[in-house]
């Protein structure tokens, strides 16, 4: 089991019933993880936050001094994300790109473009002749890059090395560099390299897709006679939800990614991770609300759901969590407990699919107990099902906040309130809510 720091655990300690279910953010967690993972970097390497993994202004806000830039996936994101971290490079990414949402990343000055397929390519160079004239727009293609048989075996989710919609086939490669170089889009400037083909790895492996995905970009500079200026090797660094202790190595990544560099001096190499960053800072906290028996099972239904927290619904995992014992019981009713040793957690929602924690070690977990589920911090309530059952929404918390970085988040959000989609307004509204 996993347990929340002390400053989580306070906070939810002083919450009221009526409060939970709720997120608690660890900024202070967040930022020294975060220092750690910039530090073990070599020169030559920029880090990105995948913004698509928790785009909370505060979060977004407390990541500033140690990433390079921001990686958005739609237009919703890109308007958030401008808003909440003013004037920080952004890469747009992502597949299916319409043309008000590439016009308006241009009109924004977006730093660069990954590009997906052909129709986008051409797209983006009309739209760019048009709306950005005098501009050269740096593209970065994404490519689907064949890999050695069984390289992504260990990974989670594989966007490449199979038939998949992201990025070109790597035999369409030599056309690509020849559009971008032969005069054909001549405000569109071959910048470098995307190939994000899997999440899920552990450092040997995602190091071993790097040195293939760089040697493969050189190979191709080297083909046609250009400067690749950069390889973005994607992000996807593991999270385990079963061994929440075990974390990616990014020390021997680093090191790794150092002997890369050193053998091709002048390339920048590009890290975008995101559920690896911010992971470990959130929990999702809530309390017993019922525990009964069903054929000699013990089950808990706790306040909220996978309708906040879907991860473990959408992964097919256990969601780490630790009990936190509360004596006090309010009722003039008994109090029901657990009769077993293990106890299976679940939400208030009308299906069995609503299990947050299967067999958790908590002999005697009774009603009124609260329970903090820990890896929150990552798609986690901006991937859920909110309004299934319209039950309440929970409440946020961010501990150790700075109060400047408070202050500017929270105009932030005010501002991508005005600015970003309808989607992006109702994420940002909902924080009135709990």
């Amino acid at each position: 089991m996993t347990g929340p720091t002390p400053a989580v655990r306070n906070r939810l300690l002083s919450l009221s019933a009526h409060e939970l279910p709720a997120y608690i953010y660890d900024l202070l967690a967040l930022r020294t993880h975060a220092a750690a993972v910039r530090a073990s970097l070599p020169e030559r390497t920029e880090l990105y936050y995948a913004a698509k993994a928790n785009p909370e202004p505060e979060i977004l806000a407390a990541l500033g001094p140690y990433v390079d830039g921001y990686e958005v996936a739609s237009g919703g994101e890109l308007a958030h994300v401008a808003a909440a971290v003013p004037g920080r490079p952004l890469a747009f990414g992502g597949p299916g790109k319409t043309p008000a949402e590439i016009a308006g990343a241009l009109e924004r000055g977006v730093e660069r473009f990954h590009v997906e397929s052909e129709h986008e390519l051409a797209m983006l160079a009309e739209l760019a002749r048009r709306l950005a004239p005098g501009v050269r727009v740096a593209v970065l293609p994404r490519f689907n890059l064949p890999v050695a048989a069984g390289s992504l075996a260990a990974s989670s989710l594989a966007m490449g090395g199979r038939p998949s919609p992201f990025g070109f086939d790597a035999s369409q490669a030599d056309g690509v560099v020849r559009l971008l170089t032969d005069g054909t889009h001549p405000n569109l400037e071959l910048r470098g390299v995307h190939a994000h083909l899997a999440s899920g790895l552990r450092a040997p492996e995602q190091l071993a897709v790097a040195e293939s995905i760089v040697g493969w970009a050189v190979r191709l500079a080297e083909r046609h006679r250009v400067r690749l200026d950069e390889v973005n090797v994607g992000g996807g660094m593991t999270v385990d939800y079963a061994a929440p202790a075990e974390r990616f190595d990014w020390t021997s990544f680093g090191d790794g990614l150092a002997r890369l560099t050193a053998r091709h001096p002048g390339l920048t190499l590009r890290v975008e991770p995101g559920r690896s960053l911010t992971a470990y800072c959130g929990w999702y906290v809530s309390e017993v609300l019922d525990v009964k028996q069903s054929q000699g099972e013990d089950f808990a239904v706790v306040r909220g759901g996978t309708h906040h927290l879907r991860t473990p619904a959408t992964k097919g995992h256990d969601q780490p969590c630790s009990v936190v014992p509360v004596e006090a019981w309010p009722h003039p009713w008994p109090r029901p407990r657990a009769e077993g040793q293990l106890v299976t957690l679940t939400g208030q929602l009308c299906t069995p699919k609503d299990l947050l924690s299967r067999n958790v070690p908590a002999p005697g977990l009774r009603a009124g107990d609260r329970v903090a589920f820990s890896l929150a911090g990552a798609y986690a309530w901006n991937i859920s099902h909110h309004d299934f059952l319209m039950h309440p929404r929970p409440g946020f918390h961010f501990l150790g906040a700075e109060s400047s970085g408070g202050a500017a988040a929270g105009a932030a959000a005010t501002a991508a309130g005005a600015a970003a989609t309808a989607a992006d307004a109702v994420m940002t509204a909902r924080k009135g809510g709990g």
